[in-house]
């Protein structure tokens, strides 16, 4: 690791980005300055930037040859990648040149970046950690491959209609994507159905009675100073023929079409509905395509430097991002099989020391299974092979009547990705811990040596020196170069800054003007008026029960009816910012979606609550909104009922920027206490074992509720309609789940809850203090930089040495 600028930056100033802005503009946009639209300016400069990148990314695929390096291939199903305009300026050390080279135009660099459309290529933390390992794989000097598909509309677009989530189509990609090279000369054919027939020896013969194309399309990852660069190759579907003609000379239009239907349906959208029969089979059909066109791609690179199928493990590390690519097993066993003539144990062989499965979930419900019927119609070849594994595994473990992949009429996914791969690890101390006795005991009893653990982090280019110039700038000043970004366990020399008043005074300053424009972006954009003087107290994750969020809504109105109870109470003035998507079928989390929005229109209506409590809920959770949430926020929700979030990211990423957490003793929360001192984070509720044993002793919700007057009150309030203009029936699935069931014990933890936050309160009164706290919090973030995780996975999981 080095100081200073890369050597792109040191040739590049604003006059030469001024000129190749002006040169891509005219030839590769064409337009003339006159005629330029502010997204023809935008897509001038990303050109621009772009093929400086280029160079570097060349350059590190020859080195990765020339010094037969051992490739990563990270297969994930999302990659939540943002905007990548202003990513790639800050890699690569030119931002002064590209401000200059933009306002020489007479544009407003802001607005030019804002332009950019958010990479609708995720949901999540599962998304978005893909993304910041790519960014730190590129940083750490890994070589690597980024394997995904390539959705025309993403997961959707989310809109309220009277607080109602609405799903509408993400149009990401109507505008050209400019940071893509389209690769025509690499596409895969991708095989569904069929027939299966004998082949020699342990081979056979698939014919697939559909048929579709992977087709290719790359983007450039920079990393840091552009010192090296990989590779997201994302797969579009495309039909072997576009259209049939003899269909359509006798007029019948729809079946001309209907190959190309059929293969746009495939790479049109994130997490289609499952909820149906078409649903499941389009999910499993998408996994397999991207999986397959991937193992296709790696296995073609690996004969083109001249080496035999049997070394595969040797040059490749192939890690699978949760469940979605667990057929990767069965794939490539097929590859070596069928079309490399490998017999089946020596292919297994190969294929177990090359793969690697990441889970990211303990609940049994989340680990993808697949009727054997669906997956014996869809890809029959695969089904064979499966059972052949789940034979070959039963036998060598001497335990045919325990663990089984094909089971009661199902295809285990989570069980199939841990059989067939060298590592399996989990994405937190705790959520380690908790997948060798809980999910995956079985397996960890016979495969001991399998599990390990490799804690989540995040990308600090993205997450603390991109979207918080402040901080940047103050971190930069007081570290003394702005390789902190790169090596952020420089930031512990904080700590000691903590008990000084003047820095501290500083680093207030700079949340100060995050929250007012984080309250400017509210009410331009979305017509809500706070007060940035306020707590601003942030729950921004996926909507789901376990992630409680209807939790943190029943202790706001909780709060509310305090407030009106006595007005005169010192209750820290809060701003409640909710963000997240509901799956669309999904009906109770959309549920809570629309009951958190009745809660916020009830309290924004009342005067009483004017500077004491707001509740704002933006629509259309993305990368670009947490951008600008996360540098403003204070107090950090992360409230999951222990034991079932595995890491979680924004966790570490509200830390980094020195906000304050709220939470349970779940995921990475319990190495950020261990990290910041028990004394400077707000744990509250029960332990994973505690909730284990509620649970076992009988849960009887109700008694929760008769037992705390406050949340008896809301529940009351919910039922009667006071939130819902008198509609005593909206949310009587909410209630009655609450009274009945609440499987994740929101009962149970809502008196800890409350009381944790009163505690916050009194936090917040003694401002100094709460400052000391927030640089503690942020100076402890060294360890969650996923540059340590990557460095962690090059030695214990992939066995590669980072080049940087």
């Amino acid at each position: 690791m080095h100081d200073g600028a890369t050597d792109t930056a040191k040739q590049i100033d604003g006059e030469a980005l001024r000129v190749a802005m002006a040169h891509s503009l005219r030839y590769a946009i064409g337009k003339d300055p006159v005629t330029a639209t502010l997204s023809d300016w935008r897509l001038a400069l990303t050109r621009a930037v772009r093929d400086l990148v280029v160079d570097p990314w060349f350059a590190a695929t020859r080195r990765a040859y020339a010094e037969k390096r051992k490739r990563v291939y990270y297969l994930s199903m999302e990659f939540l990648i943002g905007r990548l305009l202003e990513d790639a300026i800050h890699n690569l050390g030119l931002e002064a040149a590209a401000r200059e080279a933009v306002a020489a135009h007479g544009v407003d660099y802001a607005a030019l970046v804002d332009d950019e459309p958010d990479a609708a290529l995720g949901n999540g933390g599962l998304g978005r950690l893909a993304a910041c390992f790519l960014d730190s794989m590129s940083t750490v000097g890994v070589a690597a491959h980024g394997y995904g598909i390539r959705y025309e509309h993403g997961l959707f677009r989310q809109r309220f209609d009277q607080g109602w989530q609405g799903e509408e189509p993400e149009d990401w990609l109507r505008q050209r994507h400019a940071w893509e090279f389209e690769r025509s000369e690499v596409a895969y054919p991708i095989g569904f159905g069929g027939e299966v027939s004998p082949g020699e020896g342990d081979g056979a013969l698939w014919t697939p009675s559909d048929t579709v194309l992977a087709a290719a399309y790359d983007t450039p990852i920079p990393g840091w100073r552009g010192r090296w660069t990989n590779t997201l190759r994302l797969w579009d579907a495309q039909p072997v023929r576009e259209f049939d003609l003899e269909p359509f000379n006798r007029g019948d239009y729809m079946a001309a079409a209907a190959p190309s239907v059929f293969a746009e349906t495939i790479s049109r959208v994130l997490y289609p509905d499952d909820t149906t029969p078409q649903g499941k089979e389009l999910r499993l059909k998408q996994e397999y395509f991207f999986t397959a066109a991937s193992l296709a791609d790696i296995l073609r690179r690996h004969r083109a430097m001249g080496l035999e199928p049997r070394s595969l493990a040797a040059h490749a590390a192939i890690q699978l991002n949760d469940t979605h690519p667990a057929i990767a097993g069965p794939e490539l066993v097929r590859l070596l099989v069928d079309d490399h003539g490998l017999d089946f144990d020596e292919a297994f062989d190969v294929a177990s020391a090359t793969l690697n499965y990441t889970n990211h979930t303990l609940m049994p419900e989340a680990l993808e299974r697949w009727s054997t019927d669906l997956m014996g119609h869809a890809l029959p070849r695969h089904m064979q092979i499966i059972e052949r594994i789940d034979t070959r595994h039963a036998r060598e473990t001497k335990r045919p009547d325990s663990v089984r992949i094909v089971d009661n009429g199902e295809v285990r996914m989570g069980d199939l990705a841990f059989i067939s791969a060298h590592r399996v690890n989990g994405v937190s101390a705790l959520h380690t811990d908790l997948m060798k006795q809980t999910v995956f005991a079985e397996l960890h009893a016979l495969h001991p040596e399998k599990i390990v653990n490799q804690t989540n982090g995040v990308t600090p280019r993205r997450w603390l020196y991109g979207c918080n110039a402040g901080m940047r700038r103050l971190l930069t000043e007081t570290l003394g170069s702005e390789e902190w970004a790169a090596d952020l366990d420089r930031i512990a020399a904080l700590a000691p800054l903590a008990e000084d008043a003047a820095f501290r005074e500083r680093f207030q300053a700079i949340k100060t003007d995050n929250k007012r424009a984080c309250a400017a972006w509210l009410e331009r954009e979305h017509g809500v008026s706070v007060d940035p003087t306020a707590m601003f107290d942030i729950q921004i994750k996926r909507i789901h029960e376990y992630k409680r969020q209807l939790m943190n809504a029943l202790e706001t109105a909780a709060l509310y009816n305090a407030i009106k109870a006595d007005p005169s109470a010192e209750f820290a003035p809060r701003v409640k910012i909710f963000g997240g998507k509901a799956a669309p079928g999904y009906a109770m989390a959309k549920l809570i979606i629309k009951l958190i929005n009745d809660i916020a229109a009830t309290i924004n209506a009342d005067p009483a609550m004017k500077g004491r409590l707001a509740v704002a809920y933006p629509a259309n959770y993305n990368v670009s909104m947490a951008e600008i949430l996360i540098p403003a926020a204070d107090l950090s929700e992360q409230i999951s009922t222990a034991g079932k979030e595995a890491s979680g990211t924004g966790n570490m990423k509200f830390a980094m920027n020195g906000a304050l957490t709220v939470g349970t003793l779940d995921g990475a929360n319990v190495e950020i206490r261990d990290a910041v001192g028990e004394e400077n984070i707000f744990i509250f509720g029960q332990t994973a074992a505690e909730v284990l044993a509620t649970r076992a002793n009988g849960y009887a919700p109700q008694s929760f509720i008769d037992a705390d007057p406050r949340l008896a009150q809301v529940v009351e309030q919910i039922e009667a309609g006071f939130f819902s203009g008198g509609d005593g029936e909206r949310f009587r699935a909410v209630t009655e789940n609450l009274r009945g069931h609440d499987w994740f014990q929101v009962c149970a933890d809502f008196t800890s809850y409350y009381d944790r936050q009163r505690v916050v309160d009194d936090a917040w009164a003694k401002p100094e203090e709460w400052t000391r706290k927030a640089v503690l919090n942020a100076a402890g973030m060294g360890v969650f930089s996923s540059d340590r995780t990557i460095r962690g996975y090059a030695a214990e999981v992939w066995g590669v040495t980072p080049a940087c």
